[in-house]
This record gives structure tokens, sequence and C-alpha cells, in this order.
């Protein structure tokens, strides 16, 4: 009874704020907004690093990865909301890629950095966002490493490795030999030998080769994962 009484006494454009803050909006704002949320949501659960731009290199969306991949060591760097070149010779491509790709409509698979860290970057144009009046770019990080920890762990945890087995598939899958998994994990050959047919059992591969592959074409659900190893 309150908030309508109240009600009454405000001017027609003050009554519609109010008639929201009491009994909610499902207009299109409202659903725009629903749409941004779920877009976050899907790109929070793929394995690679995500980033929504402009031509101009203002970030207005990121997902969970791309805030990961974007370190000290990445050739891109993340100042506030504004995407920038670690190096001086990258600074020209990224922005030409950019501005290609807002107003000419061109892809562009960007080769970044140096000898000690060299990253591709898929640049995709989406079109203008008309709710900002302004193209915007997809960027996709390359992965730095064939497969990454956390879809280790979790292939390993679905499959039951032992603790013992998960380490020696994770050496596997950066391309290390059997002779130096067990140089650096201090046991023997044999016991390298005999987890890894132990793994192959476990997961039905045929092969080390296989089982990489296993590994690296999993489906890039990053939700899944984290959630898998918190529990």
């Amino acid at each position: 009874m309150f908030a309508t009484a109240n009600a009454e006494h405000l001017s027609p454009g003050n009554a519609a704020i109010h008639a929201v803050a009491v009994h909610g909006y499902n207009g299109p704002d409202r659903r725009v907004a629903t749409r941004r949320d779920w877009l976050a949501a899907v790109l929070d659960e793929l394995d690679y690093g995500l980033l929504l731009v402009t031509e101009f290199g203002h970030v207005t969306q990121a997902n969970h990865v791309a805030h990961g991949e974007l370190d000290s060591e990445h050739p891109l760097q993340l100042l506030g909301r504004e995407l920038r070149a670690r190096h001086a010779h990258d600074v020209l491509p990224l922005h030409t890629a950019l501005q290609n790709a807002a107003h000419r409509g061109m892809r562009k698979l960007l080769t970044l950095g140096d000898s000690a860290q060299r990253v591709s970057v898929s640049v995709v144009p989406l079109g203008v966002d008309h709710s900002r009046s302004e193209a915007s770019t997809l960027l996709i990080l390359g992965k730095r490493q064939m497969c990454e920890s956390l879809s280790v762990q979790g292939y390993a945890r679905s499959h039951g490795l032992t603790p013992a087995e998960t380490r020696v598939l994770a050496a596997l899958c950066q391309g290390v030999p059997p002779t130096e998994v067990a140089a650096q994990l201090g046991v023997g050959i044999a016991t390298v030998r005999s987890q890894i047919g132990s793994i192959r059992q476990k997961t039905g591969a045929d092969s080390i080769r296989s089982l990489v592959r296993q590994v690296a074409v999993l489906p890039p659900l990053m939700g899944v994962l984290r959630h898998a190893m918190a529990a």
C-alpha cells in the first residue's frame, strides 16, 4: 500500500522507474542484459582465451581463460580495458588487423611475440554492435601448449587415473619421451612403462600417440573441468 500510494504522486517517467524497482522489468533492455549474461557464461565455458574488442583495442568482454592467458609472458597485455601489444614490432600488425576486421570484414591469423614466446591469435570480424554503434571483433588466443594442465587433470579424473599416472600423462602430453619422464619423476623406466600400460588400459588408447590425441581433442568445456578439480 505504501509503494502504491507514493507512486501516485510521481511523474510518468519516475513512475515507470518506480514500477521497475518494485515489480521488476521484463522489457527489451532486460532481455538484452540477459543475452549479455548468457554470452559471458558461454565464453567462460570455452577452453580458449576469447576477447571482444573494438577497432581501437577496447575490450568489451573477456572470458575467464583470456584473463589467465594474458600474463606477464604473453605478447598481448590487458591494461584496464585496453588491449595492447607488449612488443613494438606487434603494435602495427595488431592495429591493422583490428581496423581491417572492423571496416573491411577481414579475418586474420596473427603471429605475435618473439622467439621465446610466440602465440597465434585469430581475428574474427563480428560486424556492428548496434547497442554501441561500433564494430566488434572476436580475438581467439592460440594455446601456448598442446594440452592444458586443467584438461589433463579433468581427463585423468574421469578415467580414474592415480596421481602418479596423472603426472606421467601430463608429461607425455607435453611431448616428453618415457625415458625423460622417468628421469623427471625420479623413477625407473620400467615403472613409467608400467604406468603407461595402466593408463592405456583405463583409457582404451592403443598407443601413446592415441592417448595424447584423446586429451588434445577434448571438448573445450572449462566449467566442467574447474568444478571437477574443486570437488
